[in-house]
């Protein structure tokens, strides 16, 4: 197989492009850095394809490898003929190259393999030849029964045969692509709700699925992880169904010849017995993967760009914060940090149940006297347990103390997590594990990204059925869109953490460390150029990183932007053609200059491309600009909603909190998040929620529904 023309094909991408890409990953270049800094050799593909092309070329590569090991395995045995070579080399999926290698994979002791030590194989032989017609079958098997080997009767001895017939037919590779095809085309997955007692009174949440049916060709992904999930806690049964009929009848086309020989019908109960007892299962097993790797990947894809979505929310900057980690019984956790981040002060109140009205007051004299104490702009409310009683005492106090001070509600996922980590530990060892939390829900309407990246992407909580998926290629896919985000961002060299620096390309957890030793020993970074000084950071890891850690307020204004050191001198050259200096960067007469020139003539002079001239341009006009500021910011309040105040009609503002198939759920200011179901996303057919909506996105909405004692809320975006 030619893998690059096959990724060319695959993707609609020129040939080129796949061969310069695979050759660049294969130099050890990072997704990010070829993205950015590579786009003449690659022509501009963008990391999301360019990740998905490393993905497929990673298959590609493993389906040779397993081509190769197959051929050797066969060759071993003294089995491998051209036409099986042929046959392996033409493979394209690993189904059909598994298929292909099923009778010759070493078996455990089956019904056939014991018929074939009893002596069996050459009737086998006999019957399925079909080529005699007259005699009977007890004179065919007579030579075959042997009292010793426990063939005692014709019986035995055909029963023995046609185990070995069975095997024979469920072995072949081209019956089974047959049945595959025909069961997913014609078959449906179908749920039955189980008989156990004990989980009787949690059935409610697979209560659709209790007496469910549906093709497994039209079956949508979250359905197909929802009956895994039933089926895993016990509560649903599953299987495939598909009538057999036209299965039956393609073995026997297959198998029976025209003209019948007094063995065909055995043969006709062997290719039975093979499907029923063999095929059958097997390809449900099959398909039922296969569902579950198409589910699987689809749901990835959703908790991918949710995830994106989340850690490119816009940051509030330079504002000083108040975490507010809600709780019961232990209280809620206080965390004042300023503008930076920087911890100022910590406490504990306790106004939620149980309570008392001393406690209460104390409670709102405590958060009272942080707030002028600190001059609090923002409090940002942990999302959790206790979250509603929380956010009222928050805006009663607001309008107690007629403060100038907001609130928002913040999401918690992942934040115990992260507090309870070696990592929070050694950032703030001094305080306990629920203060590290408050710290956390401040630091994340700050710099989400930053505060974000802390934290095991599995655990922030914007997917669907995540922990039922593959956890380690769930990993990868969620660490390659956090090493996109942080790339795109870019972080400050002398204050990001080494959780940060460590997405960054090219710089390993490791040497993320080294780089802040080398800042505690040395001040601040003044210049790009001194990374070259850390310890054990070479030159390969200086190309891939050096373009996305700025510095701020340091020797070469260059270094504030993603311009890469690599393009510097064309920097100068093409300031120097424009008739201004270096110190005019970022102000309006270079931007004159820069949106007039002439692209083409400047990228010839300075021997660079236009995709790189571009960047280069862009940069300049807005030296430390952050994409993240075109984002719109979260929603603040002042005043607080239940749910037994909405009606149905009633249009308010919300904002998205998480994407999945069947719609979205947006926060709307009452504790619970209501569902926009895909119907009501919009006055068109929508074919996903994601060409509509994304996590962060201010909407408008209507209330459709309110079950209070079930905690729903239906919405709708149509006709407002």
């Amino acid at each position: 197989m030619d893998i690059n023309k096959r990724l060319a094909e695959e993707f609609n991408i020129k040939l080129y492009q796949v061969e310069n890409t695979v050759k660049l990953i294969d130099e050890g270049n990072t997704i990010p850095f070829i993205a950015r800094y590579r786009k003449e050799v690659t022509g501009s593909l963008d990391d999301q394809l360019l990740r998905n092309l490393f993905d497929r070329l990673t298959y590609l590569r493993g389906m040779e490898e397993r081509k190769e090991e197959i051929k050797r395995l066969i060759d071993e045995q003294g089995k491998l003929t051209e036409e099986l070579t042929l046959a392996i080399d033409s493979c394209e999926k690993l189904t059909e190259l598994e298929d292909i290698y099923r009778p010759y994979r070493p078996k455990r002791r089956t019904r056939a393999t014991i018929a074939k030590e009893k002596g069996l194989e050459p009737l086998a032989e006999i019957i399925l030849a079909q080529n005699l017609y007259e005699g009977n079958i007890d004179e065919i098997c007579l030579p075959f029964i042997d009292t010793e080997k426990e063939v005692n009767t014709t019986e035995d001895a055909l029963n023995g045969a046609m185990d070995i017939i069975a095997e024979e037919i469920s072995d072949n590779a081209d019956y089974r692509k047959f049945i595959r095809i025909y069961t997913y085309r014609n078959g449906t997955i179908a749920s039955k709700a189980t008989n156990k007692e004990e989980t009787e009174k949690k059935r409610d949440v697979y209560q659709m699925y209790h007496e469910f049916s549906e093709p497994l060709k039209a079956i949508a992904r979250h359905r197909v992880l929802a009956l895994n999930r039933g089926e895993a806690e016990g509560f649903l049964n599953v299987k495939i169904e598909v009538d057999d009929t036209d299965i039956i009848a393609y073995l026997n086309k297959q198998l029976i010849p025209e003209k019948r020989s007094i063995t065909s019908c055995y043969v006709e109960a062997a290719s039975a017995d093979a499907y029923k007892r063999l095929i059958m299962s097997s390809i449900e097993t099959e398909l039922r993967n296969q569902l579950t790797d198409t589910a699987q990947e689809g749901a990835m894809k959703i908790f991918s760009e949710n995830l994106k979505n989340l850690l490119l929310q816009a940051p509030i900057k330079n504002k000083v914060v108040l975490g507010f980690d809600p709780g019961y019984r232990t209280g809620c956790k206080l965390a004042v940090v300023d503008g930076t981040g920087r911890v100022l002060d910590v406490g504990v109140i306790y106004p939620t149940p149980p309570t008392t009205p001393e406690k209460i007051k104390e409670a709102k004299s405590k958060v009272t006297n942080l707030i002028n104490t600190h001059h609090v702009d923002i409090i940002s409310i942990g999302n959790g347990t206790a979250s509603k009683e929380s956010e009222i005492f928050i805006a009663n106090l607001i309008k107690e103390t007629n403060s100038n001070a907001v609130y928002v509600m913040t999401s918690e996922a992942g934040a115990s997590v992260y507090s309870a980590s070696k990592l929070a530990s050694e950032e703030f060892p001094d305080y306990d594990v629920s203060q590290r939390s408050a710290v956390s829900i401040a630091r994340r309407i700050q710099d989400p990204l930053a505060e974000l990246v802390k934290i095991d992407p599995k655990s922030i909580g914007v997917g669907q059925y995540q922990h039922d998926m593959n956890q380690k290629r769930l990993g990868e896919a969620l660490g390659g869109v956090v090493e996109d985000c942080v790339n795109s961002v870019g972080v400050d060299l002398n204050t990001a953490s080494p959780s940060l620096l460590s997405y960054i390309s090219g710089i390993s957890g490791s040497l993320a460390k080294n780089i802040v030793i080398y800042r505690e020993e040395n001040d601040i970074f003044k210049n790009r150029t001194q990374l070259k000084k850390v310890s054990k950071l070479g030159p390969k890891a200086y190309e891939q990183c050096a373009g996305f850690l700025r510095i701020t307020d340091g020797d070469n204004i260059l270094d504030n932007t993603s311009v890469h050191p690599e393009s510097y001198d064309a920097v100068k050259k093409m300031v120097s053609l424009l008739g201004l200096t270096m110190n005019d960067i970022g102000t309006k007469e270079l931007s004159t200059a820069l949106e007039n020139c002439n692209k083409g003539e400047i990228a010839e002079k300075l021997g660079i491309g236009i995709p790189t001239l571009s960047d280069i341009i862009s940069e300049l006009q807005k030296p430390g600009r952050d994409p993240r500021d075109e984002v719109a910011p979260p929603q603040l309040r002042t005043d607080v909603m239940d749910m037994k105040d909405l009606k149905p009609g009633m249009i308010m503002t919300g904002t998205v909190r998480n994407v999945i198939d069947f719609g979205a759920f947006v926060d709307i200011g009452v504790h619970q998040d209501g569902l926009v179901h895909i119907s009501q996303l919009a006055d068109k057919y929508v074919k996903h929620p994601m060409d509509v909506v994304a996590i962060g996105d201010i909407v408008k909405v209507k209330i459709l529904d309110v079950d209070p004692a079930k905690k729903r809320i239906s919405l709708t975006m149509r006709d407002i």
